[in-house]
């Protein structure tokens, strides 16, 4: 089986269409996916019908932006019942997180005399979740910088100008709303929060004790030696919480093609971990 349980449409940050996306795993060999747009579920029938057409398994899922103490985390759900009262409010809140965050993004931007920013952003994000990409994406299109990337580093990242800090909900209520809606509550991408190893052990340690039940293990390709010492760190926090370790999941982040890095279905699972999907349809 090829797995790909982490990737993005244009529902939310995503460049390809559900139906596209699918397409695209497809050709890649994926056997089992999971859309997982960040803090919307809206691209899922699209996706759901385009896998019946290719003979692709679909995970229902989402990415829920997330808090653990003031640290931005995100908190994959797969396996998530869409319509569940709980993951509708916790869409419904994100949603107005992201407009208003948007709104004051796009003020920073035209004091700096990028008019138009936030109908810019708007315009590209359609009917999809407005995030920070869809504004470097604009400042491309509008030729104030040479790509995605030197929109973050010049205006949208960290300490930038456009740097705008939301208050997500905590892990443990974004951990809580996923198992309300049945799903399975899978910490994404944990290499990628700049964190010491101790610090990363106590956001394993925390995320396990409020009721999570993975980790993605590989997100993308990465150094071996890094999935190697989380690994590690995952059988530490097993051993000082008296259980098994978390299970395992893994994911492209695909957002858009020519990354190779984040290429639909790029990584396996090694042996010897429990799999996420072990756990899926319970």
């Amino acid at each position: 089986m090829c797995a790909d349980l982490h990737c993005h449409s244009t529902a939310s940050d995503g460049i390809l269409s559900p139906t596209a996306l699918v397409s695209r795993a497809k050709s890649r060999g994926v056997t089992l996916l999971a859309l997982t747009d960040h803090d919307t579920v809206g691209g899922l029938p699209e996706a759901a019908a385009a896998c019946r057409r290719q003979g692709v398994a679909l995970v229902p899922a989402i990415e829920f932006s997330s808090r653990w103490g003031k640290r931005p985390v995100h908190i994959v759900g797969l396996d998530i019942d869409p319509n569940s009262p709980a993951l509708r409010e916790g869409i419904a809140l994100r949603e107005r997180l992201r407009r208003e965050r948007a709104e004051r993004i796009a003020t920073r931007l035209e004091k700096r005399g990028f008019e138009g920013a936030l109908k810019g952003a708007r315009a590209l994000a359609g009917d999809g979740v407005i995030g920070r990409p869809h504004f470097a994406r604009w400042l491309v299109q509008q030729g104030y910088v040479e790509d995605s990337g030197r929109a973050f580093k010049r205006y949208l990242g960290a300490g930038k100008v456009a740097d705008v800090k939301v208050e997500w909900p905590q892990l443990s209520e974004t951990v809580a709303c996923i198992r309300a809606a049945n799903g399975v509550a899978v910490l994404a991408h944990p290499l990628k929060y700049n964190l010491s190893r101790t610090q990363l052990r106590s956001l394993l340690r925390d995320f396990a004790m409020a009721g999570g039940e993975a980790i993605e293990l590989l997100c993308g390709r990465q150094n071996p030696v890094q999935t190697r010492e989380l690994r590690q760190l995952m059988e530490a926090v097993a051993a000082e919480l008296a259980r098994p370790p978390l299970h395992c999941s893994l994911g492209s982040d695909f957002h858009q093609p020519e990354q190779p890095w984040r290429e639909l279905g790029c990584v396996r699972l090694p042996e010897g971990v429990q799999p996420v999907w072990a756990l899926l349809g319970r």
